[in-house]
């Protein structure tokens, strides 16, 4: 009896990335400042504390070198932002592929 076809992660991982929306900007984590918050380099040039929401805290875990979405707040967007989403590395050498990361070193 032949054996079922089943996709591998990397298809299915592919198959679902988020991309960024209107508002919202890649980063990468340069270091974590202490408990839920980071510093942040995004990919439009600005450096952004940013905090982990409480629905992401204890369910994403990030670290330092991470690509992660930011959404800057409405006040001071230009120095503060939340984070939406953490890349995998196969989700960011994708994007990295595709030409939606411009300005940043994965």
């Amino acid at each position: 009896m032949a054996k079922k076809y089943e996709p591998s992660e990397e298809e299915l991982e592919i198959a679902r990335i988020r991309l960024p929306r209107e508002g919202e900007v890649l980063g990468i984590v340069e270091t974590m400042v202490g408990g839920d918050r980071m510093k942040v380099i995004c990919d439009d040039g600005k450096e952004r504390i940013c905090r982990i929401p409480g629905k992401l805290r204890k369910r994403v875990w990030i670290k330092e070198g991470d690509l992660i979405l930011v959404m800057p707040w409405k006040v001071q967007s230009d120095k503060r932002g939340d984070v939406i989403f953490r890349y995998t590395p196969t989700q960011a050498s994708w994007l990295k592929k595709n030409g939606y990361i411009k300005n940043l070193q994965v």
